[in-house]
């Protein structure tokens, strides 16, 4: 039987080699699907984009919402295993991604960019190679830590660490 439990999270990733960092503190939903086996739902923040193409006034270089159109949440939907995690990313129009991780093995990740109508949907595709996946907690998952290497063919793209807490 499905259950559920409503807890704090926080999600962080950082790059260990580039000027990436972000951290996300909301409350997720966590959903037991099987004995090691989870789902978790987060509501992400909003993107927030810049656009300072040819304005000379300063408050035009602030960032703001593109076209000051409300936008829906972004849902991040983790898939969550000892052996795997699937990471989902969706919504508003705006950037998706989807990633695969598992040990030891190059897995695919997948980004959305918005559509125009210039362009094409098809994903961005890149690899990731899992260094580390450690998943602590018994009998619900309290952290996940996921080191890994994205790559764009035979280029890196950076070393990564994925950290998720689920406050209890």
């Amino acid at each position: 039987m499905l259950t559920h439990h409503r807890k704090p999270v926080c999600l962080s990733l950082i790059s260990t080699d580039l000027p990436v960092w972000s951290v996300v503190e909301t409350a997720g939903t966590l959903y037991q699907k099987d004995t090691n086996r989870f789902h978790l739902l987060l509501t992400a923040p909003p993107l927030i984009t810049c656009e300072v193409a040819g304005s000379l006034n300063p408050e035009d270089k602030l960032p703001h919402k593109r076209n000051n159109v409300p936008t829906s949440p972004r849902v991040l939907w983790l898939e969550i295993s000892p052996y795997r995690v699937i990471m989902t990313m969706q919504g508003n129009a705006e950037v998706s991604y989807r990633h695969f991780w598992e040990q030891g093995v190059y897995g695919i990740s997948r980004y959305w960019l918005p559509t125009e109508t210039w362009q094409t949907n098809e994903p961005i595709r890149l690899r990731n190679f899992t260094n580390v996946m450690a998943l602590t907690g018994h009998p619900l998952p309290e952290h996940l830590r996921i080191e890994y290497e994205l790559w764009a063919d035979k280029v890196q793209l950076g070393r990564y660490i994925l950290n998720l807490e689920i406050k209890h």
